[in-house]
């Protein structure tokens, strides 16, 4: 049995060491996608996890699966694709350490997983089945997507959801607002950020986490703020938590690695999301947004996760 199966996108991360006199990054390769991220994330704190999704058939690709291998996540439902390259992304940060996106993926691997490629008994074997909407942007992959939704929540699985929003990957605005609205209403449980809900609605993140309670049938709402933490809501109990102080130098996966941290505690609690109380939700949003707080303080996604002592360790400065 997996605690949690993910469907997306594995890639590669290109993010800037520094820059040339006339504006040219040198770039360092880091395992990069949010799913992958999630996964580790989880991993790394106690939960055992499998992940559905395609790579080119080249160094990059091979190399993500070592990396996979190597984090604890189960690999058997990646396939491994001759005809088409392992999806990259290049990352560029301002003096906040705040990200810009480029991304080769025309098409990806990623974006050519198929229903028949999907190991159907791994989600059979979850108790959660996650997903985002960067395999939502594209076909074949989007219907792969739809089609797994619906079996994972046909097998009674928890559903999670990570918006993920990156404008460069879709059409228009309006085709991103479409597709991340659907994921809305398939979920149970969201991890959003708070520029994802102005973006989707224009409201405060307050508003936001009720939206997803009352007109999307979501369950728990958690909504990331940045350095200022998280808001975290059921229909039952309430909880905002801050992060911690830390020094950013990228926050490359950070949001991941608080939606993979967070699980892995709603995991460890065993309970109903109905049933959570306030202190659970403080719980789950102390160590979650203290682990992204000190995924920051390094660079890239799975190479930035922290260990679990290290994280209680700096929740004691909350």
């Amino acid at each position: 049995m997996y605690d949690v199966i993910a469907l997306g996108e594995l890639l590669i991360d290109f993010a800037s060491k520094s820059v040339d006199a006339a504006g040219y990054p040198t770039m360092a390769a880091n395992p990069g996608g949010a799913p992958g991220n999630f996964l580790a994330a989880l991993n790394a704190y106690g939960a055992k996890t499998a992940f559905l999704g395609k790579v080119g058939d080249d160094a990059f690709g091979h190399l993500l699966l070592g990396t996979m291998s190597q984090a604890g996540i189960e690999t058997k439902g990646i396939v491994v694709d001759p005809t088409v390259f392992t999806t990259l992304a290049f990352v560029t940060f301002d003096d906040k350490g705040d990200r810009s996106f480029s991304f080769a993926r025309k098409p990806g691997a990623d974006t050519q997983l198929r229903w028949e490629d999907v190991d159907k008994s791994l989600i059979d074997e979850a108790k959660v089945f996650h997903f985002g909407t960067l395999s939502l942007t594209d076909e074949p992959v989007r219907t792969t997507t739809q089609k797994a939704v619906a079996y994972a929540r046909e097998q009674g699985k928890l559903i999670t959801y990570d918006p993920n929003l990156r404008k460069p990957l879709w059409k228009s605005e309006e085709e991103a607002k479409d597709q991340i609205l659907w994921g809305l209403y398939q979920a149970d449980v969201v991890k959003i950020s708070d520029e994802e809900v102005e973006f989707l609605w224009n409201c405060s993140p307050e508003e936001g986490a009720d939206k997803l309670l009352n007109e999307y049938g979501v369950s728990l709402a958690m909504v990331t703020l940045g350095p200022d933490g998280c808001y975290l809501k059921t229909a039952n109990a309430v909880c905002k938590a801050p992060g911690p102080k830390v020094s950013p130098i990228d926050t490359t996966g950070a949001g991941d690695i608080f939606g993979g941290s967070a699980v892995s505690r709603l995991l460890e609690l065993n309970k109903a999301v109905s049933e959570l109380t306030a202190e659970d939700l403080a719980y789950i949003g102390y160590f979650a947004t203290t682990a992204a707080s000190l995924s920051t303080e390094h660079i890239g996604g799975i190479p930035s996760i922290q260990d679990k002592a290290v994280v209680l360790e700096k929740m004691k400065t909350l």
